[in-house]
């Protein structure tokens, strides 16, 4: 999504040291290795699949692991600062079109929704498991839901009868709640609600987020592209204020206490090509960044 935007957002220095924070498919760390010469390329990911999408070069290396924990990581492979960080948040197309992950409407599958399948905690114990108030507050914050409390107890007296396991099943106990003509909507954002709950992704973001201001050097650019509101807030505020919740802080002279500055005021989007050929395209929002 957006590879030729974010990668030139990205300012590529040929003997630069950058992040690939969400590898996925490896689009964008291949399209960055072509700008590199004697630089580096280190990418996250944490699901095992992965694996199997490394590029043959010296000058790259996969971490499988959270980009939550960026700096301890980038420590142990003695990188102490980097010219630059893209992540393109969210599940990767890969994860989508799995329906043993469960993450998509249009599959039929277990509700996992892990991206990293090591962890323990699933879209499937939350649903069974999570007493009313905290599903009521999962699909509130995380999905958006005005209604959250409605389809909260919906799903704890389906599951009184039997256990939700599956897409199918929930989308099932959902559909008399579904607005008529934006059902797919509706599901969509339970399904990103869970999601949320079952990766910590918002906790996670913060967490890279803040990590990566420490590592990157003067002059060097965050790049990101977020997928639904929630993200795309975190990210616009941290950007222009240095904290999430969007409070500007000045010092003693009226300065603003900032890191970055912003270097598209208003996040790009994809175009209507991208989109026809990647439906995925069509809610991604690109913020660029570069530190001071």
């Amino acid at each position: 999504v957006l590879l030729e935007e974010s990668v030139k957002g990205l300012n590529v220095s040929p003997a630069g040291t950058y992040v690939d924070a969400t590898f996925g498919g490896g689009g964008h760390s291949r399209r960055i290795l072509e700008e590199i010469g004697e630089g580096r390329l280190f990418a996250f990911d944490q699901d095992p699949d992965a694996l199997e999408n490394i590029p043959k070069d010296d000058r790259f290396k996969l971490i499988q692991g959270n980009f939550r924990y960026l700096k301890s990581f980038l420590r142990l492979e003695g990188v102490k600062e980097i010219d630059g960080l893209l992540a393109d948040l969210g599940v990767s197309s890969h994860q989508f079109d799995l329906p043993d992950k469960g993450f998509s409407l249009r599959f039929e599958g277990e509700l996992d929704m892990r991206m990293n399948p090591a962890t323990e905690i699933t879209a499937a114990n939350i649903v069974n498991q999570y007493e009313d108030k905290d599903l009521e507050r999962v699909l509130f914050l995380y999905g958006e839901l005005r209604n959250a409390r409605r389809i909260a107890m919906a799903i704890c007296s389906s599951r009184e009868a039997e256990k939700i396991k599956t897409t199918g099943q929930l989308v099932k106990v959902l559909s008399a709640m579904a607005p008529r003509g934006k059902e797919n909507q509706f599901y969509a954002k339970v399904f990103q609600a869970l999601r949320i709950e079952v990766n910590e992704e918002l906790e996670s973001l913060k967490e890279m987020l803040q990590q990566a201001a420490d590592l990157i050097v003067s002059g060097g650019r965050l790049v990101v592209i977020s997928y639904h509101s929630l993200e795309d807030r975190l990210v616009k505020n941290f950007i222009r204020t240095d904290n999430f919740e969007g409070k500007l802080e000045k010092d003693f002279y009226g300065n603003p206490q900032v890191r970055f500055r912003q270097v598209n005021r208003k996040p790009l989007v994809p175009g209507e090509k991208e989109i026809e050929e990647n439906n995925r395209a069509r809610s991604a929002h690109l913020r660029i960044a570069e530190k001071i």
